[in-house]
């Protein structure tokens, strides 16, 4: 079976994979093609015993949204197969200056597995107090407890982009929603890195929450793929 790819002099003409709000018409079409991407592989959590914290953080992000404003952005969750997994936040699917991305604490090929249940949701957690002489916005801090579907898999981390991150993200310019993979040789990688990018509406619910929901290809907003953060 061969998969969508992203070549470096091609992109513009690569059907399957750059023209996909022609394509990809639901989260779940967005699903399957993840699932062709990976048929399968193993998914390894940290058990952990924290049963009142995971509690809490269960009840936190599914709870009704409440919030004050909202904004789309551009969401990338890219990662190479035997990689880390990353999270951007751009303010156009044209920018390659992202406004967050966050190295996940979870594998590309483990989030995938999590995403072929049919429900994404993953919460951060802060601990660092907001300081009252030098505040700092929620998104710029170093880092974060991660919970992915109620389970605590360790910790996601703010970084700066890498060059093969910014040659991806470049790569990705003409992708408005869809998933993928970008050939490894055009990263200067031995590796493959596999993508799926769609907007988010952007909900700020206060200085100490903020929250990202897909928005399917139909412009529905869902409650299938979420992301949390929010300072404790």
């Amino acid at each position: 079976m061969s998969y969508p790819k992203i070549g470096a002099t091609g992109i513009t003409n690569a059907v399957t994979t750059v023209d996909c709000q022609k394509q990809v018409r639901s989260w779940r079409l967005l699903r399957s093609l993840i699932e062709l991407i990976i048929p399968s592989c193993n998914c390894t959590f940290l058990e952990e015993q924290e049963i009142k914290k995971e509690n809490y953080i269960h009840n936190y992000y599914n709870r009704q949204p409440t919030f004050t404003s909202y904004t789309i952005i551009t969401g990338t969750i890219f990662g190479f197969r035997r990689g880390k997994v990353n999270f951007c936040i751009q303010t156009s699917s044209k920018s390659t200056n992202p406004i967050l991305l966050l190295e996940l604490a979870v594998s590309t090929t483990s989030l995938a597995k999590e995403m072929q249940g049919g429900i994404l949701r993953i919460a951060l957690e802060c601990n660092i107090p907001m300081q009252r002489t030098n505040p700092q916005s929620l998104l710029s801090m170093p880092v974060w407890t991660m919970y992915c579907n109620g389970k605590k898999v360790g910790y996601a981390v703010k970084r700066k982009p890498s060059k093969a991150d910014s040659d991806a993200l470049r790569l990705m310019t003409s992708v408005v929603v869809g998933a993928g993979i970008i050939s490894g040789k055009d990263l200067d990688s031995g590796d493959e890195l596999m993508y799926l990018r769609a907007n988010f509406q952007r909900i700020c619910g206060s200085t100490n929450s903020e929250s990202f929901h897909l928005i399917d290809p139909d412009g529905n907003l869902g409650q299938e793929l979420s992301i949390f953060f929010f300072r404790s």
